[in-house]
Order: C-alpha cells, then structure tokens, then sequence
C-alpha cells in the first residue's frame, strides 16, 4: 500500500526517544519530512545523525519544552519555516509520575495538567494555521488508560481521558478543513516509560520488577510487550492517506490487554 506520505510534512513531539522516536523512524522511512523535539538537545542531535545515516532522511531538530508557551510557539514557527509548512501533527509528552490521591500535590496536577493536556491544547492551536492549508492530520498520543484506569497512576488516568474529550471535539470543528483528528493509546510497550512503570509497581507491592512484568505479561492475550515499532506503525496509517474516513477515534494498541468495550 502507497501511504502517500513521502515529502508530507510532520512535526513529531517528544521524539528523542520512546514512542516518538519510533514514529519519527517510520514516518521517514516513508519519505516524510520530519522535525523531531525535546528538551535534550544532545538526543535529539543523535537521532538526526542516526536517522539521516539509516534512511537518507530529510530530519530535522528543534530543542523545545512543550510546558512552555513561548516554546511552542518558536517549534510551531520553526517547522514551518524549516519544512515549509506541516501536514501530520503528532502531540507526545512523557507520562507524569505515579501517585496516589493523598500523595499528590497542587504542584504535582499542575504540573502533570501543564505537560499532559495543556501542551496538545497549544500545539494544535498555533499548528491550525499549517494544517489548514491543505489539510491533515493530528494524532494524539495518550493511554490505554483512557479505556481502563491504571493503579497507581491517578495523574495519567485523569489528564488522558481529557485528551480523548479535546480530540472528540476537535474531529467535528476541524472536519471542514478536512483536517482529521484521532487519539492513539498504547498498552505495555517496551519502552523505558513501562520499564520505569515496572519498576514504581514492584517498589509499591514489594517483588521485583521481572515478577511485574511477568504477571503484566500473563494478562495480554499476545502474551509479551508490544514494540515501540509495532505503535509506530499504527500512527504512522492515521498519518496517512490511507486514513482518509478514521476521525474522532481512539485507538488501542495493546495487544488485547484492555477487557472495555
């Protein structure tokens, strides 16, 4: 199948690693024009290098904090100048911390309010003006906590569902630009955002990180982890042209690990 996405335009946050990294990957390998961002100015320097050696790909960085609005604001700019112009906007931020109820702080919600929800809000208000152009596509990273609560994770559990509420919407005000919008939630992907899941998990019920994994693993009905690889796959078919009639949906990718309808 032709995606249709070489020379497209894509902005992918938080990418210097994890799941933005992996779709970043594969959305050069298709030929995308592709700028990569986070804080870490020396990551995201390897990955260009990296990507530019493995796939000849036209890669570029931009070291920006999405907390920061006038941060966003300089990325969304940059892009457009650099890429001239964007097409795929993908909204990644790193998980918050886990935590309890009675353990959180203001600062602690403001913080993961900041990072988690607000950021996708900005990034999609100042790329609007991109998108419009020609049309697009959106695509927000979030949880399979969207579908399933996650214990332990009272931050993530409630700043995801709100992403699920600002792409729903969005689907319908944006369609007249024919600009489409969906919500991509990955399950236990091998990422170092799950290994440090584990890890907080067993540190709470007091066994080892591999007792964790294996009984996380007993759980989902593939019987192992997912790939970063295998996420980015899913998002880089909603990036595409392949994806023309899929808007206002959110998408699981946990290998059958969530029991919701």
């Amino acid at each position: 199948m032709d995606l249709k996405l070489k020379n497209k335009k894509a902005l992918v946050v938080a990418s210097s690693q994890g799941l933005g990294k992996a779709i970043a990957a594969q959305l050069a390998k298709e030929g995308t024009k592709v700028m990569i961002t986070s804080r870490d100015e020396a990551k995201l320097k390897s990955v260009q290098e990296e990507f530019r050696d493995q796939f000849n790909a036209d890669v570029e960085y931009y070291r920006a904090d999405v907390t920061d609005p006038e941060d966003i604001k300089n990325l969304i700019q940059h892009t457009a100048e650099t890429l001239g112009g964007i097409d795929i906007l993908i909204n990644n931020a790193g998980g918050p911390p886990g935590g309890t109820f009675e353990n959180l702080t203001d600062e602690d919600w403001e913080k993961a309010f900041q990072l988690n929800l607000l950021s996708h809000v900005r990034l999609i208000r100042e790329a609007l003006p991109e998108l419009k152009k020609n049309g697009g596509r959106i695509i927000n990273i979030a949880s399979s906590s969207i579908k399933q609560p996650i214990p332990g994770l009272l931050l993530s559990n409630t700043f995801r569902l709100g992403i699920v509420g600002l792409t729903k919407t969005l689907s319908e005000e944006l369609a007249a630009y024919n600009i489409l919008i969906n919500t991509v939630a990955p399950g236990r992907i091998a990422t170092d955002r799950v290994d440090y899941l584990d890890q907080h998990n067993a540190d709470r019920q007091n066994i080892t990180k591999e007792e964790v994994a294996e009984r996380a693993k007993s759980k989902i009905p593939l019987g192992r982890y997912g790939t970063p690889e295998e996420f980015a796959n899913v998002v880089t078919f909603l990036a595409s042209d392949a994806s023309s009639y899929v808007t206002g949906s959110s998408i699981l990718v946990d290998g059958g690990m969530v029991k919701a309808l």
